[in-house]
């Protein structure tokens, strides 16, 4: 085979470990996490391990995480997502349903920041009106302050007397997306799949308020742990920070460039399908 035998002979004396232990854990407490994710909390423990290093060691432990079946999505884009530059800038919101142990409908309203995706809010009841939208979203502006506009689609809870009556008295824009066309509510749309997939899919709620309070940890851990790969990797507090520290915020101008350009691009491409 032409290859010297102290070649062939050779076996690693590389100790993973501390590694290997540290993935198994993680993937244990993250079971919706694919390597890629992973890797980001092995580089954070400061282990040194190469993203080859990382994905070797998670396919000799088994931990590959099994595909669910998505429906099939269309290939061609035909709206131009809007991309916001600043927080507050526009919110959006939709609705997820599941059910209790007990066969009790639960209805959640989630509260997207279409820029720094946080999770500003998820509300979990057994109803939720247009009344009720309206006093959770002035609970959010307490807290973060008022939006330039919100993004919904036409659900009767959105489309009420309740909430324009509270877009005007606060002076927001209230836009909607067209019926029959989720996907003009990108933003919250994929957050509401993350939710599905690694909270709700993954506990069985006793009760309404076992499920807040799970949903309450679930979402801190979403904006302070989860990293995202749209924004650099960085967790969506971090990279609220840093647009908030203006010019100094590198990695956050580097994610609204990256934006920009892939819109620019996507258009470019619709039109040149279009003929």
């Amino acid at each position: 085979m032409e290859i010297s035998r102290t070649s062939y002979g050779y076996r690693s004396r590389r100790d993973d470990g501390k590694l290997a232990e540290f993935l198994k854990q993680k993937a244990c407490e993250r079971k919706r996490w694919g390597y890629r994710r992973l890797h980001v909390l092995v580089e954070r423990e400061g282990f040194g391990s190469g993203l080859k290093s990382t994905y070797r060691l998670y396919r000799q432990l088994g931990l590959q995480v099994k595909g669910r079946k998505r429906r099939r999505k269309r290939l061609e884009r035909v709206f131009e997502p809007f991309v916001a530059e600043s927080r507050n800038q526009r919110w959006s919101m939709d609705f997820v349903h599941d059910w209790t142990a007990e066969g009790r409908a639960m209805k959640l309203l989630t509260v997207v920041d279409d820029c720094t995706k946080q999770c500003l809010w998820i509300e979990a009841d057994s109803s939720i009106t247009g009344e009720s939208v309206s006093r959770i979203l002035d609970d959010i502006v307490e807290l973060r302050g008022r939006p330039e506009a919100i993004h919904t689609d036409n659900g009767p809870e959105f489309a009420g007397v309740a909430l324009d009556k509270w877009c005007y008295r606060n002076s927001v824009r209230h836009t909607f997306i067209q019926p029959g066309k989720p996907q003009q509510n990108c933003y919250v749309e994929s957050f509401n799949g993350k939710l599905r997939d690694e909270c709700l899919n993954e506990h069985w709620f006793e009760s309404l308020d076992h499920a807040f309070g799970i949903l309450s940890s679930w979402r801190e851990d979403y904006n302070e742990v989860r990293p995202h790969q749209s924004l650099g990797n960085l967790t969506p507090n971090r990279y609220a920070a840093e647009l908030a520290a203006g010019p100094h915020g590198g990695h956050a101008m580097e994610r609204i460039d990256q934006a920009n350009y892939n819109l620019n691009k996507t258009t470019q491409k619709t039109t040149t399908g279009n003929g």
